[in-house]
């Protein structure tokens, strides 16, 4: 995965940390997590920002499901003490008609029973976009989990620039006002990576389907401007767009040359 980053001009990646469907986990090769962790001190990679599986839910009304989620959450942190200081980004969950009060109950439950003292991976919570029963759509639902939860110190965000603009934050038009509302609700400080995503529906929505940078309703002086923030430029930034590793190439490249100011900005 190292070596492929760097051929795409990438300097961080995500992971799935086993298939995105769920199941067991591969055994673990301490042999290669070695070299990859050699390799991106060699190349300064920023930190690796590794995925829970989509099935994952916390806060399931399904008593099996949670039990899957617990499990899979502490053998995943277990494993990734073989990369230390990276993160670890997973969808809080849906609440699945249980109300929201008893979704965040239910996710501070599993964090509180899986996070430890002296785990060198941050977890993330990941900014969502609202469809359905899911909680984490609002800066004020992640805050009560971070609340909530014993060792937060171990808690992070990631936001995702399609779910929360779907959310109904508009980043499109006004990121210093999001950055600020999230300051004020979460603290900028937990604000650890991002999901850079163009969205294919426009701002509060709810569907959370990505679109290629520049193609979607935020546009590419959106990018422009994210990239260009300082309150984001040293966060690790993963793409999510629906595309091939040459396409990934060049949205790295666009990228990089709208953080420089040296590409063209056209709106999609």
């Amino acid at each position: 995965m190292g070596e492929t980053a760097l051929e795409i001009g990438a300097n961080t990646f995500a992971f799935f940390t086993r298939n995105p469907r769920g199941g067991n986990v591969k055994p673990l090769d301490e042999a290669d997590a070695a070299a990859l962790a050699k390799l991106a001190a060699e190349h300064c990679f920023g930190p690796l920002v590794a995925h829970a599986p989509y099935t994952m839910n916390l806060c399931s009304a399904n008593e099996q499901t949670v039990d899957f989620a617990r499990r899979a959450m502490a053998e995943d942190l277990a494993r990734l003490e073989s990369l230390p200081g990276n993160y670890y980004n997973f969808h809080p969950g849906s609440h699945v008609k249980q109300g929201v009060d008893c979704g965040i109950e239910l996710i501070c439950e599993g964090l509180n029973q899986v996070l430890e003292p002296g785990l060198s991976t941050t977890v993330l919570l990941e900014t969502m976009a609202g469809k359905g029963s899911e909680v984490g759509r609002s800066f004020e639902e992640l805050a009560r989990i971070v609340d909530g939860t014993r060792h937060n110190e171990l808690l992070g965000v990631c936001l995702d620039t399609c779910h929360v603009s779907d959310a109904g934050y508009d980043i499109a038009h006004d990121l210093d006002s999001v950055l600020t509302e999230f300051d004020r609700v979460i603290g900028l400080e937990r604000l650890k990576a991002l999901h850079l995503n163009d969205s294919k529906n426009p701002c509060g929505a709810r569907k959370d389907r990505h679109e290629k940078i520049g193609q979607g309703h935020l546009g590419t002086s959106c990018f422009a401007a994210i990239v260009r923030e300082p309150r984001l430029n040293n966060l690790p930034m993963i793409l999510e767009t629906p595309n091939d590793l040459d396409g990934y190439a060049n949205e790295i490249a666009l990228l990089r040359g709208l953080a420089s100011g040296a590409a063209e900005e056209v709106e999609a």
